[in-house]
């Protein structure tokens, strides 16, 4: 019986030792756990990525997370590069984010194509069904899911707003790239909405910088009355460029959002800044176990029109009280 006690006293450190190594690991799991890492992926700049990357912050404050305790954003930009994309997307895959959140279409896809698994969030997106980004916006199905920035009928309202505050315009200049898979579908919707307003669109790529002025030139040379801008990362990139470019020719000018009222004549489009904060649901759900797949894709509710009369006086143009009075905003 002694021998036995003896026995039993000898392991019993070891086995108290054993059973605190496995405590310790357990609770150092829990803590790595706890830190939800996030990918912010952008094809734009930094700069021009401040608002929107602050409006997600928000939304997860506003849930509940600390950023630099229970919260890391890794972020990665692309400069209005495409190109860099995937390499940017790859790398957050790398290193092992919980949830992407991708800004845009061309970053949506970009980051799909580099993982099938990890769960992508877009905070907006036009036509997601269309760019082949969800299988539909009620069910997505694979790993996308998020906000679409594109509601039915937003483009042609856009054609419309131009020809009633500059009537007698007949061709309308459109400012696209080609590389953002939204923007051949949007010009699609354009020509076919054209001819019921009596006008013909000029389409015009921008896959560059040198593209900007070269356009410009075009729409001189074609007489074009007119533009409009599809939303795109390397066109906002440069949008002081081309909103001053289209005050220098008095161009009535339309844009996606109010991003470019600093200048521009005219926006219609959603507020990116809430579209963000709400994307931080759509983080918070997957963190905690949902699947992208199953989460429906949300469609802008409320739609804003920014006139900006400074630069109606800039051009010569005076803005039709009718449309005025339905401005969400009027900059005078």
């Amino acid at each position: 019986m002694k021998v036995k006690a003896a026995s039993q006293k000898v392991h019993l450190p070891g086995f108290v030792l054993c059973a605190l190594l496995a405590l310790c690991s357990l609770a150092d799991a829990q803590q790595g756990k706890s830190l939800a890492r996030v990918g912010f992926l952008s094809s734009r700049s930094p700069e021009a990525e401040k608002s929107r990357l602050a409006a997600f912050q928000q939304g997860m404050r506003e849930l509940g997370y600390v950023e630099g305790k229970t919260l890391k954003i890794e972020q990665r930009y692309a400069e209005g590069n495409f190109d860099r994309l995937p390499e940017l997307a790859a790398d957050l895959v790398r290193i092992h984010v919980d949830v992407i959140v991708a800004t845009g279409a061309p970053a949506a896809q970009a980051a799909k194509k580099t993982t099938s698994t990890a769960p992508i969030v877009m905070g907006n997106a036009a036509d997601p069904v269309g760019t082949g980004l969800v299988a539909s916006l009620a069910r997505p199905g694979g790993n996308v899911t998020g906000l679409s920035d594109f509601a039915e009928g937003v483009i042609t309202k856009r054609l419309e707003l131009l020809k009633q505050v500059a009537p007698p315009v007949s061709r309308v200049a459109v400012l696209l790239n080609p590389a953002n898979p939204s923007n051949p579908l949007q010009l699609k919707e354009i020509r076919a909405a054209a001819p019921s307003l009596g006008v013909t669109p000029l389409a015009l790529e921008v896959k560059s910088a040198e593209d900007i002025e070269r356009g410009f030139s075009a729409m001189k040379k074609e007489r074009a009355g007119a533009l409009l801008v599809l939303g795109d990362p390397l066109l906002e990139t440069h949008r002081v460029k081309i909103a001053k470019l289209a005050i220098d020719e008095r161009l009535p000018a339309i844009y996606s959002h109010s991003g470019w009222m600093d200048i521009g004549l005219m926006s219609y489009g959603v507020n990116f800044d809430d579209l963000y904060r709400r994307a931080a649901t759509y983080v918070d759900k997957i963190l905690k176990g949902a699947k992208p797949g199953e989460l429906p894709v949300e469609q802008p509710t409320k739609l804003e029109l920014v006139i900006n009369l400074k630069a109606a006086k800039q051009i010569g143009l005076t803005i039709p009280p009718n449309v005025l009075a339905r401005a969400d905003r009027v900059i005078k």
